[in-house]
């Protein structure tokens, strides 16, 4: 080893250089607080090594980028990791880096003759951030996406070349392809490039200079080697330590892949930039304008931080107090807006509903990849587009929810609420629906509701205009055709044989009745008792019940009952009353949105508005059916939670929902999809 070492000591006079790096002085002994710039070091390092490691699986291009880090995240050996460690080192040199600015502030190591090197570690700050800032971008998720044409927004309002510079960041006029290409290209080759070259100038002056200590007298001098050695050591494996069980127990992110086309409410940047999210917030910077919250205030703090080596000089130690001062009063100001913008967030309904949206997108294009089908040649994109699991709650939420809601919500997991009147304070009222809740359509329990409970069960029509219209014409003696919860046929014979139905006699018959007109709807993911089925047909066709129910049945006013849905639907042989064939279908429902009026459905009682293919495309149909009827690819992402306990306390109607949840309220509401179809199941059921 000896021979060895003389060897390469002759040749590249490599001892001294180990004594160089390693025996340098250190007034005042060996000490924690010395270990910062090495742990960023130390991070930066990690991040180069992994970047290494995840560029050899990336693929930089909006149809490939998502889907190479799938691929990292969830094919890869130990990708997950990898990604992981390269996700949390850089969220840890921003920490650590704000750590050491404070430390060298305090220390006054930026005075003379260390200025140069203190803006030096400026100008490193800043690659940094830009180092952060383009690799959110990567992924091509909606997180990223989303977050980055907010960075990008910002750009614009640079004063007079704004828009110059966001162009050439976005690489032209449209975010998209180039965009993810000039990201990546700073990311993995000219701002690292610029790191390590800053870096090492800046190492140098450092060495120049030597350490500024706080407390030379706080024990005898040493070297660099092996106490302070030690010390850094142990600080990086700790470092080393916690990016490593993040990385490990908290996977990195992978939201939905990017989708222009998809509003993504939740995006927010990183943790360590809601401060500067939160400040923009604020109605007075608002009022000011972009450019002056996220260009002015923040160069002017940048300005006051670069300058502080000359306040000091003109200043002398009231100059360094005031610097520390300042720096003290932006580290908390900076914690205090972090916070609060966490606070806020949790608290907001909206933002929660949108995250949670968030959540299952991801959850769900994650469960589309992996299954049998993997992504598709067109992207990973067209996942979700083509999956009624993820677009049936957004259509539903477009097109039902002005009038229905989805278990208290409208599909996608927010309640509904009126706007607040000037000078109203507190939470914004509730919206009332005004037509039935399609949660569950047709399923066992919705049918058990229909049979068992009519009146309660569409009670939501009553809040609508048209109902409010119809009863006070009716109370001037008019004759007007119209869905009434209270007053139709179905209700009529529900509330007449409540005993009858709940009676141990016909338990098994109403259990049987409910088990066929559930399968006559044959929602996907359901499996149906074939006894219970052939016996509820015969109760339905037959009406062989017991007591004084007998001989009701469902075919005296739905002649059609249990037979199948005929492809070419027509009114030749309506009846009056809704048909019955394979009720709550996916063939009965497209029928049923596309010609609610018709007279094989509500005829004259219609209120809900027909949706042609120019309002909703058959593809769009398809896919808003399928969700209602479960026809996808089954899920373990949890599905949004039901909100029917809040609303119904937001209408001051318990958890019970009873049927005097709300006033009627005179509104222009259509009757909604559903209300139709509910009444005709209504009406499916034993009818007298």
């Amino acid at each position: 080893m000896n021979a060895l070492l003389s060897w390469l000591d002759n040749r590249v006079g490599v001892k001294s250089l180990m004594h160089e790096a390693l025996y340098e002085r250190v007034p005042g002994g060996a000490r924690w607080r010395y270990v910062w710039g090495s742990t960023l070091v130390f991070t930066f390092a990690v991040q180069v090594i992994t970047g290494f490691m995840l560029w050899s699986a990336y693929s930089p291009s909006t149809r490939t980028a998502w889907e190479s880090v799938y691929y990292i995240q969830h094919e890869m050996f130990l990708g997950y990791v990898i990604r992981g460690l390269h996700h949390y080192s850089a969220q840890a040199m921003v920490v650590l880096m704000a750590i050491h600015l404070m430390q060298v502030v305090i220390d006054g190591a930026y005075k003379a003759p260390r200025e140069i090197n203190f803006w030096l570690g400026i100008v490193l700050m800043m690659i940094v951030l830009g180092l952060s800032l383009t690799g959110y971008l990567l992924p091509w998720d909606q997180k990223g996406y989303y977050a980055t044409q907010v960075t990008t927004n910002i750009m614009s309002a640079t004063p007079v070349v704004g828009a110059e510079v966001q162009v050439l960041a976005q690489g032209g006029r449209d975010y998209g392809h180039l965009t993810l290409t000039r990201f990546f290209a700073m990311h993995a080759g000219m701002l690292p490039a610029l790191l390590v070259g800053f870096l090492a100038l800046h190492i140098y002056v450092f060495r120049r200079h030597g350490l500024t200590v706080h407390d030379p007298k706080h024990a005898p001098d040493t070297t660099f080697w092996p106490d302070q050695v030690l010390k850094d050591a142990v600080a990086c494996l700790a470092v080393l330590a916690t990016v490593l069980l993040l990385a490990v127990l908290r996977p990195a992110e992978l939201s939905a892949p990017a989708d222009p086309a998809v509003k993504f409410d939740a995006a927010r940047p990183e943790w360590y930039f809601l401060f500067l999210f939160r400040f923009l917030r604020f109605h007075a910077v608002e009022a000011l304008g972009l450019t002056f919250g996220a260009i002015i205030v923040p160069g002017i703090i940048m300005g006051i931080i670069s300058v502080m080596p000359l306040t000091e000089r003109l200043l002398g130690q009231f100059g360094h107090l005031l610097n520390k001062a300042f720096m003290w009063l932006l580290a908390v100001g900076v914690v205090a807006l972090t916070v609060l913008a966490f606070y806020e967030d949790a608290n907001d309904r909206g933002h929660q509903a949108a995250l949670a949206e968030a959540h299952r997108d991801a959850g769900r294009a994650i469960e589309l990849a992996a299954g049998p089908d993997k992504i598709p040649v067109e992207g990973a994109v067209t996942l979700l587009r083509r999956d009624p699991f993820t677009q049936g709650p957004r259509l539903f939420a477009q097109h039902c929810a002005s009038c229905h809601r989805w278990n208290g919500h409208d599909g996608r997991g927010s309640l509904i609420t009126d706007a607040l009147q000037p000078g109203q304070t507190g939470a914004p009222p509730m919206t009332p629906p005004t037509a039935a809740d399609l949660g569950n359509f047709a399923g066992r329990e919705w049918m058990q509701a229909i049979v068992m409970d009519y009146s309660n069960h569409f009670r939501w029509l009553k809040n609508a205009g048209w109902y409010a219209e119809a009863k006070q014409k009716v109370a001037a003696g008019e004759d007007v055709d119209f869905v009434d919860p209270d007053g139709s046929e179905m209700a009529n014979w529900t509330s007449d044989n409540v005993e009858s139905l709940k009676s141990a006699e016909n338990a098994d018959n109403v259990r049987a009745l409910v088990e066929f007109l559930a399968a006559e709807a044959g929602h996907g993911q359901s499996q149906y008792d074939s006894a219970l089925v052939q016996k509820g047909k015969t109760l339905a066709v037959e009406g062989t019940w017991a007591g004084g129910l007998a001989g009701t049945s469902c075919a005296s006013c739905h002649e059609t009952i249990g037979q199948e849905f005929p492809q070419a639907p027509d009114d030749s042989s309506a009846s009056g009353y809704p048909i019955m064939a394979r009720y709550g279908s996916a063939a009965w429902l497209k029928d049923f949105i596309r010609n609610p009026g018709a007279a094989r459905h509500y005829g004259a009682k219609n209120r809900m508005p027909a949706y042609s293919a120019q309002q909703l495309s058959d593809a769009d149909l398809d896919l808003l059916v399928r969700w209602m009827t479960r026809d996808y690819a089954a899920s373990t992402v949890p599905d949004y939670p039901s909100q029917l306990e809040a609303l119904n306390a937001g209408l001051g109607a318990g958890p019970a929902g009873a049927a005097a949840a709300a006033p009627a309220k005179a509104e222009p509401a259509a009757e909604g999809a559903e209300a139709g179809a509910e009444e005709k199941k209504s009406e499916a059921a034993p009818a007298g």
